[in-house]
């Protein structure tokens, strides 16, 4: 029969802790899946972490109410109640992912949570009663155990159930609660005994539906405070209206449960000075305990693995905690839950200052494990046993689950605050982390010299001081081999925010190649408006160019015209020159002739003045002579017209005169002929310098056409040239690696210190409260 008891007692005991596990390690299994939930039913961040937050509410809400009802009716019936509603609810979940609904799921989340707040207390209410007192710690040690191991391995169930069943599979951390469920309801329907108290006092439901209000304002209210920020964040809409509403609501719920025959919370724990204590070291034990949450990152981060994997190293804190949290039930039934308590935060002092002072100075493997080992012993007697018992061991045994309920939402109120101040820790110093990866890198890209940049400066320069080019605006080359990188947090700079959300979600084993992305990501930032203002440059002055070109084909086209035009000119002067010539040569042999004509006349003049009449023959001879030598008739004198020796005279003047008249015209015509080859000349001087000009002028559109050829060789070879100097600085960056890891590491474990630093201080805290707490006389 003894055998057979003992037998009873432990399917039994199995029940209850198969509920009490499953319920705890729902409260983190749905962690490592909230991203892909929340992307597979199309919400964003914002809406998507409410299917955690509801969960936290409801479950917080739902203690209270599941611990009177279990006092009332049973614990059995209502155990059974919260399995199949936490069945249901994880049956409702999965079915959310088949449906796509997401309001689905939210609903089925609070159905869970409803659930899951029955089955701890009645759980834990149920060892700690069934147990006899000098056994009573031994069996809140084996609850302690399993509640422990469950809420730390919920996120490592979590990715272990994504990993078997796949991402797309995300239901299936749900429906892993159903075949649970259905073994207990079974079970615990013919083997379970309905255990309650002999109350017929009528259910304190104002006290119900103002204390779920308190609850739900109060909480919700709380994780949206910032507490690094707490003025300004209270001012918040979803802030100061739901603490105002639970602040108005307190008094009046003191007032209620006073006046009620059956509250649905003794207010007598707050003035008894033992379980006053015992619950503000409850709620202390919520802030110790939400301290593992931090360990999966701070295990990846100090042993440089990938996000995820520092999961596997919750094991190693479970597996202590596993193994602390029934020794430490077995002691306190020696020893007392003060000493064990005090023996418990005093390991978690000395492991959190382990972590703080030698782990996260020396991040290792070695390190990390023995801080988790001294964090899972500390943690195992800690949370669980010894409160249990010392809320136990001051309250009546007829309202054991809904004290123990009591003692679960103070602890629940701990977790929910918890984490809102703890991580204000961390993302401090995540916030500081981008400025410290930035400076890091170099500030300079060096950009190899762009093909002939100073020789087209140095012509685009000469440019600018030729008159024919003068109108014209040239811009410069950029020739600067050294841009500057800066790269702010804040200000002009300022990093856009999916480059900050990079830095936000990187761990050190992707933080280089993510800060290498970056510097990817700004070098292009930075350089693309100087190629851009290059190659504007280059298309700029090419275009400038090619006008200057038009403008000198133009003047070259009038100046050949003018060169034309004088050649013609010169041309028409030559044959007006020759045309002179000929003028000239005959009047001078007209004047040779009239001179010879002059000279036989003044022979004839001379003859006859004379008087020498044997001479007559001669002057005839003459006379025939000027015949012959075919003198002109208006000059010839013929020897029967010649009457008297005036006559001869008056011809002779007559030639004299004529003689003259044909000189003053051969000097006009060679007067006319100097002044025109004075002007064929002249323009053969301007037709030269205009020739001169065009040559200059052809000289510079050749330059001109080699100006654009190096421009463009320029222009082309712009983007190789920054493609180069991107090379060269992501190599800079790819050498800089391992000091933006090693930045990265420090700068997260500084902020894990002041995570741990807080653990300690609220553990140092709770010790202190437990030297005001003395044990009950029996």
């Amino acid at each position: 029969m003894k055998e057979k008891n003992k037998n009873k007692f432990w399917l039994i005991a199995i029940i209850y802790l198969l509920g009490l596990f499953m319920g705890a390690i729902d409260t983190g299994i749905l962690t490592p899946a909230r991203t892909i939930i929340q992307n597979d039913l199309q919400v964003d961040d914002k809406l998507g972490i409410w299917m955690i937050t509801i969960y936290t509410l409801a479950y917080a809400a739902s203690i209270p109410i599941m611990g009177k009802l279990a006092d009332k009716f049973g614990r059995k019936y209502i155990y059974l109640i919260a399995i199949f509603l936490f069945g249901t609810g994880s049956l409702l979940c999965g079915l959310s992912e088949h449906y796509e609904s997401f309001p689905l799921l939210l609903i089925a989340r609070v159905i869970q949570a409803i659930g899951g707040g029955g089955i701890v207390p009645i759980a834990t209410a149920e060892f700690g009663t069934s147990f006899p007192v000098e056994k009573r710690g031994l069996a809140l040690g084996l609850v302690g155990a399993v509640y422990g191991i469950a809420n730390v391995f919920g996120s490592s169930a979590g990715s272990l159930i994504l990993d078997i069943f796949g991402n797309n599979n995300w239901q299936y951390i749900f429906y892993i609660n159903i075949p649970i469920t259905i073994f207990i309801l079974l079970l615990g329907f013919f083997k379970l005994k309905n255990n309650k108290t002999d109350n017929n006092s009528k259910l304190d439901y104002p006290g119900i539906v103002i204390l779920v209000t308190m609850i739900l304002s109060l909480l919700y209210g709380l994780t949206n405070v910032d507490f690094f920020n707490f003025y300004e964040s209270f001012k918040e809409s979803n802030v100061y209206p739901y603490i105002t509403v639970f602040l108005i609501l307190l008094p009046l719920f003191i007032v209620v449960e006073k006046k009620t025959q059956d509250p649905i919370i003794n207010l007598d724990y707050f003035t008894n000075k033992r379980i006053l204590l015992t619950l503000i070291i409850s709620f202390i034990s919520g802030v110790i305990l939400m301290g593992t949450i931090f360990i999966p990152q701070f295990s990846e981060n100090a042993v440089k693995i990938a996000t995820g994997s520092g999961g596997y190293f919750v094991i190693i804190l479970g597996l202590f905690a596993g193994v602390g949290a029934p020794l430490s039930g077995k002691l306190i039934d020696k020893y007392g839950p003060k000493s064990i308590l005090l023996l418990g935060f005093g390991i978690s002092v000395i492991g959190s200052l382990f972590l703080i002072l030698v782990a996260a100075n020396y991040p290792n493997l070695l390190t990390v494990i023995i801080s988790l080992i001294l964090l899972g012993l500390g943690l195992g007697f800690t949370v669980g046993a010894p409160l249990n018992y010392m809320m136990l061991e001051n309250t009546k045994k007829e309202e054991a689950t809904s004290a123990l309920a009591s003692l679960s939402l103070i602890r629940s109120i701990g977790t929910t605050i918890a984490p809102a101040i703890l991580v204000g820790f961390l993302a401090n110093s995540i916030t500081t982390l981008p400025a410290k990866e930035i400076a890091i890198l170099p500030n300079e890209i060096n950009v190899p010299k762009l093909p002939y940049a100073e020789e087209l400066n140095n012509k685009i320069n000469e440019y600018k001081t030729n008159e024919n080019m003068a109108k014209i605006e040239f811009p410069n080359i950029n020739t600067n081999t050294k841009i500057e990188i800066k790269i702010d947090i804040e200000g002009d700079s300022k990093l856009p925010d999916n480059l900050i959300t990079l830095f936000k979600t990187a761990d050190v084993t992707n933080i280089a190649e993510r800060v290498k992305t970056i510097a990817k990501t700004m070098f292009v930032e930075k350089t693309d408006p100087v190629i851009l203002n290059i190659q504007e440059s280059v298309t700029k002055v090419i275009n400038s160019i090619n006008e200057v070109i038009k403008e000198l084909d133009k003047t070259i086209i009038e100046l050949n015209t003018t060169v034309n035009g004088i050649n013609i000119g010169i041309e028409q002067m030559r044959k007006v020159i020759n045309e002179l010539n000929t003028n000239i040569s005959n009047n001078i042999k007209t004047i040779a002739s009239q001179t010879n004509v002059i000279n036989h006349y003044y022979n004839i003049y001379n003859i006859i003045k004379t008087k020498d009449d044997s001479s007559i023959s001669s002057i005839i001879e003459l006379l025939n002579e000027a015949e012959k030598a075919s003198i002109p008739n208006y000059i010839l004198i013929k020897i029967e017209d010649l009457k008297s020796i005036n006559d001869l005279k008056t011809k002779i003047e007559y030639i004299k005169n004529n003689n003259n008249y044909l000189n003053n015209i051969v000097n006009t015509l060679s007067s006319q002929k100097e002044n025109t080859n004075n002007k064929i000349n002249q323009d053969i001087n301007k037709r030269d310098e205009l020739l001169k000009t065009i040559n200059t002028l052809e000289l510079t559109k050749t330059d001109l056409y080699d100006t654009i050829s190096m421009m463009t060789v320029l222009g082309s070879s712009v983007p190789n040239v920054f493609e180069e100097a991107k090379n060269d600085y992501l190599d800079k960056v790819d050498k800089l690696g391992p000091k933006i890891e090693g930045e990265f590491q420090t700068t997260l474990n500084e902020g894990f210190k002041h995570v741990y630093l807080a653990v300690v201080i609220a553990t140092i805290f709770g010790l202190l409260m437990l030297l005001f707490y003395q044990k009950r006389n029996k």
